[in-house]
């Protein structure tokens, strides 16, 4: 919930600040903090509370955003009587009609401080004070390249920019007060999350994609943490996600899923073929769709095939890999995400990538055509090129649509559209590659390869596996893995203290993916004492390596890393040769 007062900052020069409040100020409370006179400088009658200096600071939300500045000018705007006596008096025309000193240009002469006696307003040995305050909205007059805050492409809710001449936002602030729902768009499930464990950053998509800044790691507590104020809601957090341990929650990936499966379901049963998915946003895809429709009926452009069904998102990076695959397996031979001026730029490199990856399975298992596309459009006319442009390729498709449910759970729902794909490739069993080829960069799925003659089984990276994709052996010194899990964090690469694991993106086509298999085995090492079995025998080699030189493991102390931990202590309390607490 946002809740807001109505304490509203502008910020921009004096003369557009004033302007801008006597416009919202008989519903908002409003403050001023100077960025220079502007053009005409201030009004003579100070209608408004004016802060002045340098900002420092500014964060939060609607309802929540705190500024701090500070006040380093000898003129204090509280006490300004703005009479223009100190901008008179000045010879250097060092003071403005923000009433602040140009410090780079005064001289010194102190002729301002004489005029200003009554008032008291200008000292210049005051000392530069740090102020914050709190307030609800923010409306920036300042151009967005010359602003030092909220540089991210989503700007947090209740920030404006206003360029003077779209009144539509004004209207839009003069509404923001009192009490807002807003839906929390992500679920979380930490133990499916692969971005941290002991401190160690594996997965780092969601936080590298955010255009809001609104996740963060926390590797102490082995999580990311998301603000739910300032995510817009925007899905490509989890669109990026490997494991799905961030889920869209609003719409959720189900009921997406069931929409995609009606629409080409009853699409096929209406006899059409060939149906393309046209996924664009509600706000500017919605414009450029209808904007081509009316286009197409005055003759100037071919407006949409019939072949393609558009579908409103609520934000185009919402959808990934799972849904794409899952929408091909129902029936559609392509699905084109069109994307406008709106979407962030790493929203771009993210869906071009989960694109790759996505694409690349279809080839691998004989789908001809290009069954993705990001298509740019800044107007109708580049829409309408896009579109016809699409009949230039041939799909194939699966020789029957799929009949599963789309699961909340991004790996489940993965997991049965490659199933379908897989068993309706149009490559014979026999034609097909052991296993397909994935792009580095965001591929889902993948195997590790070992180093056998590095590695010495100290199994590290079985407790830093978040999907349970490497495991141990209770009864056998090995490593073992199920490829059906792994989904590429790299968590196991920065955990190996040998350094001996590396990722490969990889479909394996072959039964064994779901099945555990052994990547490294050792001869166990046999205490010298009891003969019980512990560890490995290159795991001990490579310690007694380590510490033969250090002065604590001479003698008698190296032979016991030899032996077991019980046969250590009883060693240790039955030798002659060490001096115990009972003889100091």
């Amino acid at each position: 919930t946002y809740r807001s007062a109505g304490r509203l900052l502008i910020i921009g020069a004096l003369d557009a600040a004033e302007q801008a409040a006597a416009l919202v100020a008989d519903v908002l409370n409003v403050t001023l903090f100077t960025q220079g006179p502007g053009n005409a400088g201030g009004a003579q009658a100070r209608r408004f509370p004016v802060l002045g200096g340098r900002m420092t600071a500014l964060t939060g939300w609607l309802g929540a955003f705190e500024l701090q500045w500070s006040a380093d000018n000898p003129i204090d705007l509280d006490l300004c009587t703005r009479c223009n006596a100190c901008v008179a008096a000045c010879p250097e025309n060092a003071i403005g009609l923000d009433y602040q000193i140009d410090l780079a240009a005064c001289q010194s002469h102190r002729a301002c401080v004489k005029a200003c006696q009554v008032a008291g307003a200008i000292d210049f040995n005051r000392e530069a004070a740090q102020h914050q305050d709190r307030f609800d909205l923010v409306l920036d007059l300042r151009p967005a390249h010359a602003t030092p805050t909220f540089l991210q492409h989503a700007l947090p809710q209740g920030y404006f920019r206003w360029d003077g001449r779209d009144m539509g936002m004004l209207l839009r602030l003069r509404e923001l007060v009192g009490e807002f729902e807003k839906p929390k768009f992500f679920a979380y499930k930490q133990k499916l999350c692969a971005h941290s464990r002991n401190e160690t950053v594996g997965c780092n998509a969601c936080v590298d994609i955010c255009s809001a800044e609104a996740i963060a790691s926390d590797r102490s507590r082995q999580q990311i943490k998301v603000n739910p104020n300032l995510c817009v809601g925007c899905g490509a957090c989890t669109t990026v996600c490997p494991t799905g341990a961030l889920t869209y929650a609003y719409p959720g990936a189900t009921d997406q899923g069931l929409k995609f499966k009606t629409l080409l379901s009853t699409y096929a049963a209406a006899g059409g073929k060939d149906a393309v998915l046209l996924l664009h946003s509600q706000e500017g895809g919605q414009a450029l769709v209808e904007e081509l429709g009316r286009a197409a009926q005055l003759r100037i452009a071919q407006g949409v095939p019939a072949h393609v069904i558009p579908v409103a998102l609520w934000h185009t990076a919402s959808t990934g890999v799972d849904l794409w695959l899952s929408a091909v397996a129902f029936g559609a031979s392509q699905i084109v995400v069109l994307v406008t001026q709106e979407e962030a730029p790493q929203y771009l490199d993210g869906l071009e990538a989960q694109m790759a990856v996505a694409q690349a399975i279809l080839h691998g298992l004989g789908y001809a055509g290009i069954h993705l596309k990001l298509l740019r459009a800044r107007n109708p006319i580049d829409l309408d090129a896009g579109l016809q442009a699409l009949s230039q390729t041939r799909q194939t498709v699966p020789g029957a649509a799929a009949r599963f449910a789309v699961a909340q759970e991004k790996r489940s729902t993965l997991e049965l559209a490659l199933d379908h794909l897989i068993a309706h490739a149009p490559l014979p069993a026999a034609q097909r590659p052991e296993a397909v080829a994935l792009p580095a960069s965001g591929s889902p799925l993948g195997t590790v390869t070992v180093d056998k003659d590095r590695c010495t089984l100290c199994l590290s990276c079985v407790s830093a596996c978040p999907a349970s994709a490497l495991q141990d052996n209770p009864q056998l010194p090995q490593l073992r893995f199920i490829e059906q899990n792994c989904v590429q964090c790299g968590l196991c690469v920065t955990t190996c203290p040998e350094n001996a694991i590396a990722l490969q993106p990889r479909l394996l086509l072959a039964p064994e993916r779901a099945q555990l298999r052994v990547l490294n085995e050792a001869q166990p090492w046999a205490c010298v004492r009891c003969a019980k079995p512990f560890g490995t025998v290159k795991a001990i080699e490579a310690m007694l390596g380590k510490l033969s030189a250090h002065p604590m493991f001479q003698g008698e102390a190296l032979e016991r890393l030899k032996m077991c931990s019980d046969c250590r202590v009883i060693d240790l309390y039955s030798s002659q040769s060490e001096t115990k607490v009972t003889d100091l």
